[in-house]
């Protein structure tokens, strides 16, 4: 296996493994260690059945199941993401995946099923290098301060509860999970290292501060996080594999690709508490 870093800050390409095969515990620990240290890994070629795509993500956890999106019909843990003019892209924002639980994801498995002939990357940021890039005074600021997620400012009304069906499972999903509070401030179990823990999608207020305040802080943070500088770009080709570690990046889909469809499988695997 080698890896081969694609910027300063965050990814790394990943060869001479196939996924398709079960994984050695060597591979299974190897994998975990350059997810750590590169935050993004990308596998080209590797034609994961939704099975196998399962099978693989469960080498490194439990899996969520996800209460909105829909998922494959043979394995619940593999949602599909199939966007095109009848259901738009709703990724186009920066964020991290269910933040919404006490134990978001510590990691998520992507695989790229249809490709439109343009557009539709994928770009993830490294919130561990956004905090570092941070002054001092301002890294005092956020220090203690904790922050609301809540599923139901990404999974709306309008967007996802056209018919009566959905409107319940909608109501049901909200139930079942009520809003989250987080630190700002995370810090990573693994590496123990500190990063930014606030997104666009699903953070909707700073609970220590003022209303005034704490959307300015969050304006900022969720800018600063989105700078070039931290971020890493993937063109996707069919059947290419992204494993990114959820609980220290976010990422953001580009929705350029319409009328054209795009249809993306995704594991997601469960995490740990987040601590200061």
């Amino acid at each position: 296996m080698q890896a081969e870093r694609l910027t300063p800050a965050i990814g790394a390409l990943v060869s001479g493994i196939n996924l398709c095969e079960p994984l050695t515990p060597a591979q299974c620990s190897e994998l975990s260690a350059l997810l750590v240290e590169n935050h993004v890994l990308f596998f080209e070629n590797q034609p994961l059945t939704p099975r196998q795509h399962r099978d693989l993500a469960a080498n490194f956890g439990p899996l969520h199941v996800h209460p909105v999106y829909p998922h494959d019909p043979e394995v619940e843990e593999i949602i599909v993401l199939d966007t095109n003019v009848k259901n738009p892209p709703d990724s186009d924002t920066w964020h991290t995946d269910v933040p919404f639980i006490e134990c978001p994801p510590m990691g998520s498995l992507l695989s790229a099923r249809v490709i439109p002939p343009n557009g539709g990357d994928t770009l993830w940021s490294s919130c561990i290098a956004a905090y570092d890039a941070l002054d001092a005074e301002y890294k005092v600021l956020i220090e203690n301060l904790t922050a609301e997620h809540d599923l139901a400012a990404a999974f709306t009304d309008s967007r996802y509860g056209e018919s009566a069906e959905a409107r319940e499972q909608l109501a049901t999903a909200r139930k079942n999970n009520p809003p989250m509070i987080h630190p700002v401030v995370r810090t990573h179990p693994v590496s123990g290292k500190r990063g930014i823990y606030v997104n666009q999608s699903f953070t909707t207020r700073i609970i220590e501060l003022a209303p005034d305040k704490s959307a300015e802080v969050l304006q900022f943070l969720t800018s600063h996080v989105a700078r070039r500088e931290f971020v890493v770009q993937w063109k996707w080709k069919p059947y290419d594999l992204a494993f990114w570690d959820n609980r220290l990046t976010q990422h953001f889909a580009n929705a350029d690709y319409l009328p054209h469809r795009r249809v993306m499988h995704r594991a997601t695997i469960l995490g740990d508490k987040p601590f200061r």
